[in-house]
């Protein structure tokens, strides 16, 4: 069962989530051949000021 953890920052549209799981599904799916009820795709939205990159958070560096 193959299971894919994606961790953005937060503000994106439910709409853009939305592709992109299906996006990851159908690349898990033709890569390894998955069965489609077999493959977990979860995205974790992370506030942007409890996510640092270069010694500052995003909502600092303005994503």
């Amino acid at each position: 069962m193959p299971i894919v953890r994606i961790s953005v920052a937060a503000g994106r549209t439910r709409e853009q989530l939305r592709e992109c799981m299906r996006a990851v599904h159908d690349a898990v799916r033709d890569s390894l051949g998955a069965p489609d009820a077999s493959i977990r795709v979860l995205i974790t939205e992370v506030d942007p000021e409890l996510w640092s990159a270069g010694g500052q958070t995003l909502a600092k560096r303005g994503r």
